[in-house]
């Protein structure tokens, strides 16, 4: 680790921060370049944590001596700035004070997360990186063993889906599926039942299905708005409502996420509860 502060806002030190406000670019940017970006003191010792490699970091000042000794073992460019250089660099203000550039880490085998899975979570284009963030975080408190994202699907590591997690997309194992004419088969393969959440004459009850899950489960959640594709409904064994009130027919999708990974889920007292 060598720290250096900044002079120049524009230099390419800290290019990688260059421009955060712009999703469109950013998200086919950082792909590109193969890296992702944390922030906050907090997601970046959970990065570190999961074992992923810092390129490059970029903090205040006051930051500095709670992140030093977990950096201390990588031989990585520290930048100081304060708060208008910081957001001179990145167009937004920090208000949690740190980014740091991280390697992608190389995206396992689909085949490999399903073989000792028994419950996944299938998200189909979904283009909300706060619902993607979201939703990591309702997988990882509630119990499912991994995500799988379509093709189409946001990216889990763009800063806004791994901040909205709190840096549980670091945790829970995931990794992109091929599109429904090879994933279905894939999924039945490893002996998983398909069950696409949304409204159809012959849905079956969310509390009809937590009686008796499968033993292998794969739950689909689809586009914000538009819902599953016709593809995602013909590839599902079952289709699973949750019962609702007062003529309200659906939920945000990371609110109905949350809901049926709760109902899925046998939590135990002593695992604590949360708010």
């Amino acid at each position: 680790m060598h720290v250096e502060r900044v002079r120049d806002a524009a230099s390419d030190a800290v290019a990688d921060y260059a421009d955060l406000t712009d999703v469109a670019l950013r998200s086919a940017r950082e792909p590109e370049r193969g890296i992702y970006l944390a922030e906050s003191a907090k997601v970046i010792a959970r990065a570190l944590a999961a074992g992923h490699r810092p390129r490059s970091v970029l903090l205040e000042e006051k930051w500095l001596p709670g992140l030093e000794p977990l950096l201390a073992a990588y031989d990585v460019p520290v930048h100081l700035a304060d708060a208008a250089q910081l957001e001179a660099i990145t167009g937004y203000r920090v208000h949690r004070g740190a980014l740091a550039a991280f390697e992608r880490p190389e995206l396992p085998d689909p085949a490999e997360l399903l073989r000792d899975a028994r419950r996944v979570v299938v998200l189909e284009d979904i283009v909300d990186h706060t619902n993607v963030g979201a939703i990591f975080r309702s997988v990882a408190g509630l119990g499912a063993d991994a995500v799988l994202v379509s093709p189409r699907c946001a990216d889990p590591l763009y800063r806004r889906s791994v901040r909205v997690s709190m840096g549980t997309v670091f945790q829970v194992p995931w990794t992109r599926l091929p599109d429904w004419d090879e994933a279905a088969p894939l999924l039945h393969e490893h002996g998983f039942e398909i069950a696409a959440l949304a409204l159809a004459d012959d849905a079956v009850s969310l509390r009809t299905l937590a009686k008796a899950p499968p033993e292998r489960l794969a739950l689909v959640f689809g586009a914000e708005g538009d819902g599953l594709s016709r593809r995602a409904l013909s590839a599902a064994d079952r289709i699973v409502t949750i019962p609702m009130l007062h003529e309200v027919d659906s939920l945000n999708v990371a609110a109905a996420a949350a809901v049926v990974l709760y109902a899925l889920t046998d939590l135990q007292p002593e695992h604590g509860s949360g708010g």
